[in-house]
């Protein structure tokens, strides 16, 4: 193939991208096209952009952090004890008792286990109810982890 003696090659486009604030096709090197940046201001480097993005992301970790432990502060710590146990129609019927020593009303897991066994081996978690501060709640729960026959079971509540 042979190019005629009067026709031009034309150079490749340079390769564009969109302008960050109107879209229209700037240089690779350039953020901001003449009409957004009419004085030739300097544009932002990449690292700039980026860090000031972690910077903001840290932040609101921050804040987060802070607002959470601030709304957890105060609930708890929690006692309690199992009162009773008895052969229920799914398993065992288990009545504890636990009481919330904080400023706050909470919510409460608590970890049963059998008395004999200190913590290892078979154990089921149960949530109780909203607790004011300063308040025993008894309430009665079913588990079928610790088969139909009444034993002794151990309990310890964690704040959540």
């Amino acid at each position: 193939m042979t190019i005629p003696s009067g026709a031009t090659t034309r150079p490749a486009p340079e390769p564009t991208h969109a302008c960050v604030r109107c879209g229209r096709p700037v240089p690779l090197d350039v953020s901001l096209c003449e009409r957004c940046n009419p004085l030739g201001l300097e544009q932002p480097a990449t690292s700039q952009v980026h860090g000031t993005v972690f910077v903001a992301l840290l932040l609101a970790i921050v804040v987060l952090a802070v607002a959470g432990r601030a709304a957890l502060s105060g609930i708890g710590p929690f006692t309690a004890q199992v009162v009773g146990v008895a052969a229920g129609s799914d398993g065992l019927a288990v009545t504890l008792e636990v009481r919330n020593d904080g400023s706050k009303s909470g919510t409460t897991s608590c970890r049963l286990t059998r008395a004999e066994s200190r913590g290892v081996g078979a154990s089921e978690i149960v949530l109780t109810p909203r607790i004011e501060p300063g308040e025993n709640r008894r309430f009665t729960t079913t588990t079928g982890k610790f088969g139909p026959q009444p034993l002794d079971l151990a309990v310890d509540c964690q704040a959540r």
